[in-house]
């Protein structure tokens, strides 16, 4: 494991005596000299920031893009995955705690040393159609993924986040609209629709998260959203019914929304499974607010994961787990009745 190593950071603006703010997030940490930012992994250096991980992604790996999850964008193919150590939240429930917590205390920060032309020649020769920038979160190693995705653009690949949405207006315009732009699909974390939430399980907001996603939105991005439910936190009916009318309102009834299934993980060890019943209900609840494409993951159950034409209910594509069949995709449309499907198929 390389051990970590400065390289110039983008996205901050030096202060007085020496501080720098960084404008890469929504937490905009005004960081002192010697001192490191919230995420643990972006460090003033004598009135400069530099970040700690670029070139430095401490998880590789090629996935079925499903994985992501992303059930609109290229279904069936693999993805080349990457992911550096640190994040800028600090949620309770972390499911990838082992490479995104330690920056923030204090620990090692470690990886492979791995260039982004090296990342976008090992894709291709995973015959991957696209990278995505996942498993901790994407905002805080920004600088890799610019530099990633602009190469991976001009060798023909597609480019996702996997991210929690915390990041800055600035952070998006700079990966700029989904025609031309860096980014081309992205799955967004929302975990819950209270700030209280956010505030006590995540060291974070609400508002930055449903502000960007409607920017995400209006750059043209392809867009998905994931909620994990959790037991006794997250799964109220109106908690729930808020969350499927703002996305169905601000992000359009096509947007899929994944419902995943809970573990007890990191610190959160005292909650149960999500049961079956509570998963449904989420469903439902997506549904009856106009959401044409709500999927069940991390749980087994018929049909949780097979997407359906809207107009005649046929089955487009089957999945059990990560694998998907497209059965009935012709052309961007129902291969039954020949309604169109929203996504991006080719």
């Amino acid at each position: 494991m390389a051990a970590s190593q400065p390289h110039e950071a983008r996205l901050w603006k030096p202060l007085k005596d020496a501080a720098a703010q960084c404008r890469l997030c929504s937490h905009f940490c005004v960081i002192k000299p010697g001192a490191r930012g919230l995420c643990g992994v972006r460090e003033n250096q004598d009135g400069a920031l530099a970040t700690l991980v670029y070139a430095l992604p401490a998880a590789v790996n090629v996935d079925p893009v499903e994985k992501k999850p992303l059930y609109h964008f290229l279904p069936a193919t693999r993805t080349f995955s990457l992911g550096t150590m640190g994040c800028n939240l600090s949620c309770s429930f972390c499911q990838n705690a082992t490479l995104s917590q330690p920056p923030r205390l204090g620990q090692k920060i470690s990886g492979h040393r791995a260039e982004p032309a090296e990342l976008v020649a090992a894709a291709l020769d995973s015959g991957s159609r696209s990278l995505s920038y996942t498993y901790s979160e994407p905002t805080v190693f920004f600088e890799l993924v610019q530099d990633t995705a602009r190469l991976a653009l001009a060798k023909g690949l597609k480019n996702i986040l996997v991210t929690n949405g915390f990041m800055s207006s600035d952070c998006l315009e700079a990966l700029g609209p989904g025609d031309g732009g860096l980014v081309q699909a992205a799955n967004v974390d929302l975990k819950a629709f209270t700030e209280e939430f956010y505030r006590d399980r995540c060291g974070a907001s609400l508002a930055p998260v449903l502000k960007n996603l409607a920017h995400m939105r209006r750059l043209g991005w392809w867009l998905e959203v994931t909620t994990l439910v959790i037991p006794g936190l997250n799964d109220g009916p109106g908690e729930l019914a808020d969350m499927a009318a703002f996305i169905h309102a601000e992000l359009g009834p096509d947007t899929p929304w994944h419902l995943s299934r809970f573990h007890p993980d990191f610190k959160m060890l005292d909650r149960p499974v999500t049961p079956h019943e509570t998963l449904l209900a989420a469903r439902e609840a997506g549904r009856a607010a106009g959401l044409r494409f709500v999927y069940i993951g991390n749980a087994s159950g018929q049909g949780f994961g097979d997407t359906l034409c809207p107009s005649c209910k046929a089955v487009v594509i089957s999945r059990a787990g990560f694998q998907a069949e497209v059965l009935g995709l012709a052309e961007g449309g129902c291969r039954s009745c020949g309604a169109g499907l929203p996504g991006v198929w080719a």
